[in-house]
């Protein structure tokens, strides 16, 4: 039997057009599908092998906004994206993120290696990530 491989991560989203904006400004993704569901709709936003589906969230949040490099409870933490440079992403990124945390570098551990953490317009933390390689 062949390994899985990775289809998609869902985001349930007060607003997924905001989101599907933010996320193709910014991240390269763009739009591959466009799902009508009555009077909601699921879009598919696509960069290289990652696919967000976003759906229209129906609950409020059940849990404080995410801060600092996301949440300590069980679940998803945060998204993380590869870039050439931290601060010119951070640069780039302008007022359309809030940073949740600072630059941090990470040398002892990988030469290189600096990361810093943003909110999207939904709150969902996102780690920007520069020199970061596996070990094996």
């Amino acid at each position: 039997m062949n390994p899985p491989t990775f289809l998609h991560f869902a985001l349930a989203c007060r607003d997924p057009l905001a989101l599907e904006r933010f996320y193709t400004k910014h991240f390269g993704f763009r739009r591959v599908r466009l799902v009508p569901l009555g009077n909601e709709q699921i879009v598919f936003i696509k960069a290289g092998p990652l696919t967000l589906e976003l759906f229209q969230a129906r609950q409020p949040a059940p849990a404080l906004p995410a801060e600092g490099d996301g949440p300590w409870y069980p679940g998803w933490r945060h998204l993380a994206f590869r870039v050439e440079d931290v601060d010119a992403t951070l640069a780039a990124l302008g007022d359309d993120a809030r940073v949740t945390l600072k630059p941090l570098d990470f040398d002892d551990f990988i030469p290189g290696w600096r990361s810093a953490w943003v909110a999207d317009p939904e709150g969902n933390i996102i780690e920007i990530s520069q020199g970061y390689v596996d070990e094996l």
